[in-house]
């Protein structure tokens, strides 16, 4: 059962994402509590900047709920940075690791899904302070949380086939980086990130629905901060649209490794 080839994957995969931890903070003031202390600063940015300076509010809370605009704007923006991260990094990922890439035996899906095992890490820090800020300001926790792997498992797969596409693409167009960069920025302001879908127009309430990062973000929110759990018609449809992403990265990543050699 230790040599079943999937087990093997996922001790290489782990293996790889903490290396890739380790590296990123070694020689660090602060270390491995850098995954802590950066969003717990950047929670307070928020706070400080849409609370005590723009007086923002979210539709559907008390005027005065600065915290709660801060938590679902914060929310959001942890799960777009888990984009950002892994198909943010995917055009460049095989051309930085090309030595791995002529070795024949090694598994090159591993490879590309290690910044996004690095990028679900960040994100469960985040979602956790979320949870616990949350937790400490109302009182206690939602049993919907309980929920956050049902919405984060079809996320995952949605990401990772992106990134295989992405991928396998970015080894023969060199400039793929630079167009993800910008439809990864394009996501962020086009989905409810900063705002509710329930603020857009009807004109535009559908754009924004197809947005690959809208129902993740709604449904996490409502799990960690209001208590609903995930509408089982919209995960069933987000979830079959996410395997037929990863379906299409997967297939696209095997037929065109052939030629990563030649070109790399």
């Amino acid at each position: 059962m230790g040599n079943h080839p999937l087990r093997r994957a996922f001790h290489l995969w782990r293996t790889l994402v903490g290396q890739e931890l380790a590296a990123r903070y070694r020689g660090t003031l602060l270390g491995r509590a850098w995954p802590v202390f950066m969003p717990l600063v950047m929670l307070a940015v928020y706070g400080f900047v849409f609370g005590a300076v723009f007086r923002a509010r979210w539709p559907g809370l008390a005027p005065d709920d600065h915290l709660g605009f801060t938590l679902n704007l914060f929310a959001g923006l942890v799960l777009h940075g888990m984009m950002g991260e892994s198909v943010g990094q995917a055009p460049e990922q095989l051309l930085r690791n090309s030595n791995f890439v002529r070795k024949v035996v090694f598994p090159l899906p591993v490879l590309v899904a290690v910044p996004l095992g690095t990028a679900l890490v960040h994100c469960l820090v985040g979602l956790g302070l979320v949870c616990v800020v949350a937790a400490a300001a109302g009182g206690g926790l939602h049993g919907s949380v309980a929920a956050l792997p049902l919405v984060l498992l079809p996320y995952l797969a949605l990401l990772y086939g992106l990134s295989l596409l992405l991928a396998a693409l970015g080894v023969y167009v060199r400039d793929l980086s630079q167009i993800t960069g910008v439809l990864v920025m394009l996501v962020l302001f086009t989905g409810a990130v900063f705002f509710p879908r329930e603020m857009v127009p009807p004109a535009l309430a559908g754009f924004v629905g197809y947005n690959p990062i809208t129902w993740p973000v709604e449904a996490v929110r409502g799990a960690l901060l209001h208590g609903q759990w995930p509408d089982p018609a919209a995960f069933g449809r987000y979830s079959g649209a996410a395997l037929l992403v990863l379906a299409i990265g997967w297939t696209a990543f095997a037929r065109l490794r052939r030629g990563f050699a030649d070109v790399l």
